[in-house]
């Protein structure tokens, strides 16, 4: 089995299944990837988790699941951190917020867009999932959030976090490392798949093509590009994704302006000749056009 054969199992496993089934499960293991001198990307089940270690303590970005947050700790433990100082969440989903209670009783400080902490606070349900999510308690809620962007001045680095709107959700942040060339996309970049696109939580294609616009422009040919899901990346990667998702968008929306429906857009069959290179991660094309129209726009 190819290793992209591998990640797309996970990745689908990860949004098509419940929480609780996937955690009891014993054998995941939070793999520390190196990116830079001090920079990792932890992978393990859920988005990909930023690591930065540093004399001003550690700091990471997102967390995955709760029952996972022993492992992680441990896994950043071996590559010389310790329990996080700060915390940032580049968005709601659970994937990527799981832990933040566990980490909040444990004194790391919480940071996010506004609209993520509006959105534990609320609660939330992912209807292509099936995946209800309670109202968050206070330990996992962020306590210093931002409208536009932060600016941490930490471990002789300047890490900017970045409101993207309307991007994979209406609260997305990109964080860029300005001396490591190092930037945690979340998700959304997901490296090698089609992506979901929460437009019911205020996602939308269009926007996420503005959003690896940005990225597209802040960085090199030796950036280093943590995705919310799939392999550590490059420029060339992130680029090769866009080119995908501008393709996507101009005929998606080329079909919702004449008018045609969603089953008839399936029937088009769109997308037929990204399939083979992108069609094996979460969705498939058809999945995926039944799931992103109402994101076109």
């Amino acid at each position: 089995m190819s290793i992209k054969t591998m990640l797309s199992a996970v990745i689908a496993a990860v949004y098509m299944f419940p929480a609780s089934t996937l955690l009891a499960q014993s054998d995941v293991k939070i793999i520390p990837i190196p990116v830079s001198d001090n920079i990792y990307m932890l992978s393990g089940q859920g988005g990909n988790i930023g690591l930065f270690l540093g004399e001003d303590g550690t700091f990471i970005i997102d967390d995955q699941f709760a029952p996972l947050t022993e492992k992680i700790l441990a896994a950043i433990k071996s590559v010389g951190g310790d329990t996080p100082r700060f915390l940032i969440n580049t968005h709601f989903h659970g994937d990527h917020t799981g832990g933040n209670e566990n980490l909040g009783n444990a004194g790391t400080l919480i940071v996010s867009h506004d609209k993520v902490r509006e959105r534990l606070v609320a609660g939330s349900y992912i209807k292509e999932f099936g995946m209800n999510s309670p109202p968050a308690n206070k330990a996992a809620l962020p306590v210093l959030t931002f409208s536009e962007d932060m600016h941490f001045y930490i471990n002789n680095d300047s890490v900017n976090a970045v409101h993207v709107p309307s991007a994979h959700t209406d609260g997305d942040s990109i964080i860029y490392f300005k001396k490591a060339n190092v930037v945690h996309a979340g998700d959304i970049f997901f490296n090698g798949f089609y992506p979901f696109i929460d437009a019911a939580n205020g996602g939308s294609l269009r926007g996420t093509i503005a959003a690896v616009d940005a990225i597209l422009a802040a960085t090199d040919s030796k950036s280093k590009i943590i995705p919310g899901h799939g392999p550590l990346a490059d420029k060339a990667q992130l680029q090769a994704y866009r080119d995908m998702l501008a393709i996507a968008y101009a005929r998606l929306l080329k079909l919702k302006n004449d008018g045609v429906s969603v089953e008839d857009a399936i029937i088009h069959d769109p997308l037929s000749d990204l399939e083979a290179e992108w069609g094996n991660g979460i969705f498939s094309g058809e999945k995926w056009i039944r799931i992103t129209y109402p994101a076109v726009f």
